[in-house]
């Protein structure tokens, strides 16, 4: 008997060990990631809308590679980041629809990563759900869902309002087709920062609201009490998946991921990634 025991007990003993052997060993990086760069985490969701629209799962392919070319390190999900997957992210990048629904445990998380001063960069209709007001205190202004606060398809012409902001080095007064949105609720303590408005297109959808001037990008610096300042930064369009490629476009939300995260602004706009280590000669050449 007493044999049978110090064989289970050696047999658990050198599970243990294995287990730590194998929990110790090193998990290689992609190929050209640079370990030190901002944390990114692309939150998205599944498609939906038609062909070449609202293509959250098409997001999180092309972005997470063009972030980690930029000298990004990136994760990310077609689900609400965890509390796990926050407690080493400078900035989460939110692409899905509705993204206002939250559950408790999502809201608790996102809440907690926030207070300790984590970005947030909201993209098209990421800023919709059931209670505007709410989401409003976490990027500066939301709309409500189920409200008719669209144009759906239409020219957004942007007139830039601060130019001198460092995320709108590159913009000017361009016009895209896309969609707009109105009928906002906004944080008021402390407000948001306008950085390009549009004039509201004559939809049908758009009614007695056609003409009418509403922030489409934004910057919100808050401070959630007892916490870390943070940031948030909004654009409203990405309805159309083509105008993430736009240039001028492509470099804002760039640079606006970086001020968020906290970072240099130029950070991912100007990095140039270190040469790739030769491949050893092939001994059998």
């Amino acid at each position: 008997m007493q044999s049978k025991s110090w064989l289970l007990l050696t047999c658990l003993l050198t599970t243990c060990l294995l287990t730590q052997a194998v929990a110790q060993v090193p998990v290689p990086r992609p190929q050209g990631q640079n370990p030190n760069g901002m944390r990114v985490y692309l939150w998205t969701g599944l498609k939906s809308h038609g062909p070449g629209q609202h293509d959250y799962p098409q997001f999180l392919a092309d972005w997470s590679k063009l972030l980690t070319d930029r000298g990004a390190v990136v994760d990310g999900s077609l689900h609400a980041p965890r509390a796990s997957d926050l407690e080493n992210t400078d900035v989460v990048v939110i692409y899905k629809g509705d993204a206002g629904y939250l559950s408790d445990r999502d809201k608790a998380a996102l809440e907690a990563y926030v207070k300790r001063g984590g970005g947030l960069v909201s993209l098209h209709d990421s800023l919709c759900g059931p209670d505007p007001a709410y989401f409003a205190s976490l990027i500066g202004a939301a709309k409500k869902h189920g409200q008719v606060n669209y144009t759906l398809d239409a020219p957004v012409p942007y007139t830039v309002t601060d130019k001198e902001h460092p995320i709108m080095r590159e913009m000017t007064d361009l016009t895209i087709s896309d969609e707009a949105f109105f009928l906002l609720t906004f944080a008021k303590d402390p407000a948001l920062h306008v950085l390009a408005t549009t004039a509201i297109a004559g939809t049908r959808s758009a009614g007695e609201h056609k003409g009418e001037v509403v922030p489409q990008m934004w910057t919100y610096e808050h401070t959630v009490p007892g916490g870390q300042p943070a940031r948030a930064f909004v654009w409203m369009q990405g309805h159309t998946y083509a105008n993430f490629a736009q240039p001028q476009l492509q470099n804002t939300l760039l640079r606006a991921i970086a001020w968020a995260g906290k970072k240099p602004v130029e950070e991912l706009v100007s990095y140039k990634a270190p040469p790739r280590p030769a491949r050893p000669a092939d001994p059998a050449k």
